[in-house]
């Protein structure tokens, strides 16, 4: 069944002054600000040509989630990351973020997988290809003079032993392999492969693509594409940042500005107060948003976790969405924000989580929440049924959508808000 017409659900608004819920806002922002202390050690490059102080964008991203059990051997990964923007000057980002000892990371490589052996280049961090990432930190790489292709795969081959950082929703298949095998310009020396990203949580560049910055969507499994084709790069981000690069986009009258990057920091099980899987979105925001390379504007979609969970509070919740709002105006940033997707079907999705749903909702189109609103509800609801997802939208669990429907979020928001 082809997909159904729909039109963009794009709200632009500005914001109202924070409601008096000053006990859990209070609360919010100290959480807010102890996440920024905590996930602000980075280690940057060196200066020079392609320098930190250029205009850098990520081009791709994936949001560390914890460590992974038993993934202390020495191994190399290639890990396939799938870019959104091009440059001419590449740095990587290696995580440290939640071992409980030192990653020696022996030996970093860095090539398109459109043509490996040509392209293959060895990273340095501060001069040196082998370094020592202490616990609770990251390490970014020397600047690379590197082609970093615009929607293209790349090879990032991390040979390390130590605690191992990752990402393990990734939808994208990599490989590993016990060994130094990092330099292997094909897939024969890898006798495993995986659906986890390790190590490895950034890919900015530099460039005249870069100038024009990064949006970051924000969010839990539906942002992290699960239900999606694996390696088919079919997530409603990639559908946002094929959009972005496309004849459709808006170059001049709309946006006056070039195309950005688009960066996945989704997380499955995420919420936006509860701490499901990982940090809670208020405290991962300044991190996994508001750091990133570029960042122009934010997108959030979180909150049916917290829903399903047991959270039965429209307050609190709408009182975590506008904290995320007024620290990343803090910082400069654009934060527009989804409606909360149907759940119509899924265990736990009572009636009472429905009533909390429309409410939230409700307030969100209101205009008193984020700086604008992708109504994904609306865009993938069923219209005979509106509170379940509609069914060539559903990717078969009624809460995840198909590559449909995430290619009708994709196409439904409006470029000129970005």
């Amino acid at each position: 069944m082809a997909p159904r017409a729909f039109a963009p659900y794009i709200q632009i608004m500005s914001m109202r002054t924070l409601r008096s819920h000053a006990g859990r806002l209070a609360l919010l922002a100290v959480v807010v600000l102890l996440a920024a202390t905590v996930y602000a050690v980075v280690v940057p490059g060196r200066a020079g040509a392609g320098s930190d102080d250029g205009d850098w964008a990520g081009t791709w991203y994936a949001a560390p989630v914890g460590v992974e059990p038993g993934g202390d051997a020495a191994r190399t990964v290639r890990n396939v990351v799938h870019t959104s923007l091009g440059g001419s000057w590449a740095r990587v980002t290696v995580s440290n973020l939640f071992g409980h000892a030192p990653l020696d990371l022996r030996h970093t490589t860095l090539a398109t997988a459109a043509d490996p052996a040509r392209t293959m280049r060895t990273l340095t961090f501060r001069g040196l290809a082998r370094v020592s990432v202490p616990a609770g930190t990251e390490v970014v790489s020397d600047p690379l003079a590197f082609e970093v292709p615009t929607s293209g795969d790349v090879y990032v081959s991390v040979y390390a032993a130590g605690p191992v950082t990752w990402h393990p929703g990734a939808q994208q298949t990599s490989f590993m392999a016990r060994g130094a095998v990092d330099r292997a310009a094909d897939a024969e020396g890898f006798a495993q492969v995986t659906g986890a990203w390790r190590y490895v949580t950034a890919l900015d560049v530099q460039g005249a693509e870069a100038a024009a910055g990064s949006v970051v969507v924000f969010g839990d499994s539906i942002t992290e594409g699960v239900g999606s084709t694996p390696g088919a790069d079919r997530r409603w981000t990639d559908v946002l940042a094929g959009r972005l690069r496309g004849p459709h986009a808006a170059l001049s009258a709309d946006s006056g500005s070039a195309p950005q990057a688009v960066l996945n920091a989704g997380i499955g099980g995420n919420a936006l107060l509860a701490r499901f899987a990982g940090p809670s979105g208020v405290e991962r925001f300044q991190r996994d948003a508001l750091a990133r390379a570029g960042v122009r504007t934010v997108v959030v979609e979180l909150g049916i976790n917290d829903l399903l969970g047991g959270e039965r509070d429209s307050a609190a919740l709408l009182a975590g969405m506008r904290e995320l709002v007024r620290v990343g105006h803090a910082r400069g940033v654009r934060v527009l924000g989804t409606t909360l997707s149907p759940c119509g079907g899924v265990r736990g999705c009572t009636g009472l989580v429905q009533r909390v749903r429309g409410f939230v909702n409700s307030a969100i189109r209101g205009g008193g929440v984020y700086d604008g609103v992708v109504d994904i509800d609306r865009v993938l609801r069923d219209p005979y049924a509106p509170m379940a997802l509609w069914g060539p939208y559903d990717s078969g669990d009624r809460l995840h959508p198909s590559d449909a429907g995430y290619l009708a979020m994709g196409q439904g928001v409006d470029l000129g808000a970005l």
